[in-house]
């Protein structure tokens, strides 16, 4: 009975909150395989109407890279003021690693695996530019081709109330260009 009684209260605490996070998809990987790395997982959860990101950082360690699973369904100015402060930490640590790296999880729905998206030198920025020459995505929008033919640098603005999966979408076929005339400043707002 003793045993019986341990059992339950294992049973009981172990089943506590649904910890699914449903990754963003793409049928192309940009990183195929990261060694040496610690997860962070950024949950979407709500609470009545209001939506709510919930991080779990438990294992991350400093000198390693750092992949972020984010929900999809996340917009942005809920999950970029939580990267930012990870970021930070990151960046304050002693025990920082000058090679690591920070990176994006993704599904790459047509070779079945997970995939990543690089973004360790990116600076958010929760304000709007000061500058004009930025291309701005708009939730549901498409400013891609405006890229392709901006001159000179360019910074790049994203609607905070896009979802994690838009955004994601909208980095890998910017990878994708391969230019070299974007800043590594990036406004939500």
């Amino acid at each position: 009975m003793k045993y019986l009684s341990l059992i339950l209260l294992f049973v009981l605490f172990s089943c506590g909150k649904d910890a699914t996070i449903l990754l963003p998809k793409s049928d192309i990987s940009i990183v195929k395989d990261i060694q040496d790395y610690s997860s962070i997982y950024l949950f979407f959860r709500t609470n009545g109407k209001d939506t709510l990101v919930e991080v779990n950082r438990k294992n991350s360690i400093s000198s390693t890279n750092w992949i972020f699973h984010i929900d999809k369904r996340l917009p942005l100015r809920l999950v970029v003021p939580e990267i930012i402060k990870l970021q930070a930490k990151k960046e304050g640590s002693a025990h920082k690693s000058e090679t690591s790296e920070n990176y994006f999880s993704y599904s790459d729905s047509v070779h079945k695996n997970l995939a990543f998206i690089p973004f360790t030198k990116l600076q958010f920025k929760l304000t709007s530019p000061k500058s004009d020459s930025i291309v701005y995505f708009s939730k549901n929008g498409d400013a891609l081709q405006k890229l392709k033919n901006s001159l000179g640098r360019t910074s790049l603005g994203f609607d905070k109330n896009m979802n994690f999966e838009e955004y994601i979408q909208y980095k890998i076929a910017i990878q994708q260009l391969n230019l070299q005339n974007v800043s590594e400043a990036e406004f939500i707002y």
